[in-house]
């Protein structure tokens, strides 16, 4: 199965995304962007939140339109027949879920769907990472582990219940964090400058007596009135910088990036303080339960340690029994150039797998979210080429604000092997979302 098109709309705003059948290279995103496309692009073929639609090629050349309107019933329709197949698709519960039909868990699509620099660093220090984590408290680790997967579930349902998505909660916050910089800036400001205003008609008034007696004795009123005005100016300046960077943060959300065909559905969760509150409270609980992860577990990702959870408890029960291996080193590999042959092993693994990640051997689309990140750039050309050679089967969709990637898919797209979407200013010289190549 292959993306042809994504299509994401929020009240009257809408965002298409042409994806080309091989390659598609998504430049300029930043980390919070990444986060947010790769929900919906696998959110699309799960049981996604409304005013996400797909248009969706299968293995065996059948076109479908996945269509989620606001309000409206959610259905699958085959293309070239001009049938609606929902009832295909549907679940016992009632949902139009593509990845239920096909026999694979949204979690583990989200794992297998997606590689990122994080993934490769761990399979390609697999055995290190095992070592590290049986060295931790097992009991505190699982914990650790089950709460950030609670969470998580818990955070997914209440997005779904207000009408967002988990990664909303970031823009909302982020905007959040800006505004009350903007008030508290807003707040310092006023109350000097009713001070400051005292201060230099105090200073002013009681220079011109003294200054009829002593010219150069007026001059300390005189400065400290002056002083009262440059600190209320600087005082306004810290404000009107505040206020910038909120309205960055509310532009970020806009016109900058594809989050801003998401801006009126988080417009509405801003005025909808009992919606907002109930994802910020989820949001705050999930966050809470990362950075306990973190503080356990480093960089080391949840879902790889479950994964290997029997690996990581089988060892944890040797280095208990053997004391000997109890002052193993937790150093890791650097990855350079002594591993670029592992670094393809992994990336040719990847792909198999996803080439039959379905349970009737459907292949799905990799998203590759900025995995070269750290990498030297003497290694990034070769394995780039590789994912060159290797895709079409599967799909690959590179999200990226690595500008050696960016400069290679400008190149490669002159000779029709992939698309290359990026930010382009206009002629307002505002950032249109993207175009592609």
């Amino acid at each position: 199965m292959r993306y042809e098109r994504l299509v994401i709309q929020a009240g009257s705003n809408s965002f298409t995304l042409p994806l080309h059948p091989r390659l598609t290279v998504i430049a300029g995103l930043g980390q919070l962007e990444r986060e947010g496309l790769i929900g919906e692009l696998i959110g699309a073929l799960g049981s996604s939140r409304s005013g996400v639609h797909a248009e969706l090629m299968q293995d065996d050349g059948r076109h479908l339109a996945v269509f989620r309107p606001e309000g409206g019933r959610h259905r699958v329709v085959d293309i070239d027949s001009a049938t609606d197949v929902s009832k295909e698709f549907t679940t016992a519960d009632g949902r139009i879920d593509l990845l239920e039909h096909a026999g694979v868990d949204r979690r583990v699509a989200r794992r297998r769907m997606r590689l990122s620099s994080s993934d490769l660093s761990a399979a390609s220090q697999g055995a290190t990472l095992v070592r590290d984590l049986a060295e931790q408290d097992q009991t505190k680790l699982w914990a650790a582990a089950e709460g950030m997967r609670r969470t998580d579930d818990d955070l997914q349902q209440v997005a779904e219940s207000v009408g967002s998505a988990p990664e909303d909660a970031a823009v909302i916050d982020r905007i959040e964090e800006r505004h009350h910089k903007f008030e508290a800036a807003q707040e310092r400001h006023e109350r000097f400058r009713q001070k400051s205003i005292v201060i230099a008609l105090a200073g002013a008034v009681s220079a011109i007596p003294i200054a009829f007696f002593n010219r150069f004795a007026a001059m300390g009123p005189l400065f400290l009135a002056s002083l009262a005005v440059l600190l209320s100016v600087l005082f306004r300046s810290a404000m009107e910088r505040a206020e910038r960077a909120e309205e960055e943060a509310l532009a970020e959300a806009g016109a900058q990036s594809y989050l801003g065909f998401h801006l009126q559905r988080v417009n509405g969760l801003l005025s909808s303080d009992a919606n907002r509150k109930k994802l910020m409270s989820a949001a705050e609980e999930h966050k809470k339960a990362i950075t306990e992860w973190k503080r356990i577990a480093g960089s080391i990702q949840v879902d790889w340690a479950l994964e290997h959870r029997e690996e990581i408890e089988a060892a944890a029960h040797v280095r208990r029994d053997i004391s000997a291996l109890g002052t193993m080193s937790a150093t890791a590999p650097d990855m350079n150039n002594s591993n670029a042959t592992e670094l393809a092993r992994l990336l040719v693994s990847r792909l198999s797998e996803v080439r039959h990640f379905g349970v009737d051997g459907e292949s799905y689309p990799l998203i590759l979210d900025d995995p070269f990140i750290g990498l030297e750039r003497g290694l990034k050309p070769s394995l780039l080429e590789l994912l060159g050679h290797g895709a079409g089967s599967p799909q690959l969709i590179f999200l990226t604000e690595d500008e050696d990637v960016a400069s290679w898919a400008r190149l490669e797209a002159l000779t029709g092997a992939l698309s290359i979407i990026e930010p382009t200013p206009d002629a307002a010289g505002t950032n249109n979302p993207f175009v592609a190549a």
